[in-house]
């Protein structure tokens, strides 16, 4: 029994091992930080946060502040026993991660769907991609990405999930674990996020389930790495909501260049035959 352990534990190390240089290679970690600098260069980006940043930032602030005031005292008293003097560490972390789950859950829910969408498709059209754009929504003429886009024909973000939520309570025991506990938390957070960051892009490349699903296994170790930096991001108590922006700026700043890069590719195929 013991060496079937060991051999499981083996394979696992050897496939986290796998997605961690996967990710490093790829350079997908550095989008969410990209999709910072490109939001604050190009004030265009900002009219679909302006119009919800109040409402998003009240939440914010009241939900971070209602779950430190309320749970992180007791969570703490709880973590002590298994994390030791670790435990002040692993609870900020916990709090934090469910503050922003709930922050998120809500306001991407009730607030910012549109604007999400409109940030999306607006970076897309900033990055010259308006006949991928035009697969979901219609596209006016002029210079302003955000005053380019059309009504929607398509909409791709799905309202809260219950399975999102159940997913993240069973993940939650792992902050149990002292430090690599609250790693572990994070990257499994992280390869989920990673995927659905691009839910856009599939549905503007009108793909079916089934060759999405072949696309981010092939891809997994780059939607892991950019996963895990858009976590880390959005863990920032009041400014995770900001920083959901930034990342889909950073989704679609990906989604650009896989589509120049595709683009590249056949035009060297249309010349070589």
């Amino acid at each position: 029994m013991s060496s079937k352990v060991k051999q499981v534990a083996k394979d696992d190390a050897l496939r986290v091992k796998a997605i961690a240089q996967d990710a490093a290679v790829s350079g997908a970690y550095l989008y969410p930080f990209r999709g910072i600098l490109y939001f604050l260069s190009h004030r265009d980006l900002w009219k679909p946060l302006s119009t919800r940043i109040a409402p998003t930032l009240t939440l914010g602030v009241g939900v971070t502040t209602a779950m430190a005031v309320f749970t992180y005292l007791p969570q703490a008293a709880a973590l002590a026993v298994v994390n030791g003097p670790f435990a002040a560490i692993s609870t900020i972390f916990l709090v934090l991660s469910e503050s922003s789950t709930l922050v998120n859950i809500l306001s991407k829910t009730l607030l910012v769907e549109d604007a999400l969408i409109d940030t999306f498709d607006g970076t897309l059209l900033a990055k010259d991609q308006s006949d991928l754009v035009s697969n979901g929504r219609q596209v006016k003429s002029g210079r302003d990405p955000i005053g380019k886009l059309g009504k929607l024909v398509k909409r791709p973000f799905a309202k809260l999930a219950p399975t999102a939520i159940i997913r993240y309570l069973i993940l939650l025991p792992l902050n149990l674990i002292p430090i690599v506990g609250t790693g572990m938390f994070i990257m499994l957070q992280g390869r989920r996020l990673g995927p659905s960051a691009h839910d856009r892009y599939f549905q503007l490349k009108q793909w079916n389930p089934n060759t999405q699903d072949q696309w981010i296994e092939k891809n997994k170790g780059a939607y892991t790495g950019f996963g895990i930096a858009a976590v880390l991001l959005e863990l920032v108590p009041v400014a995770g909501i900001l920083f959901t922006f930034t990342n889909t700026v950073g989704a679609a700043l990906w989604a650009a260049d896989l589509e120049r890069r595709e683009h590249e590719g056949n035009g060297r195929r249309e010349e070589v035959s």
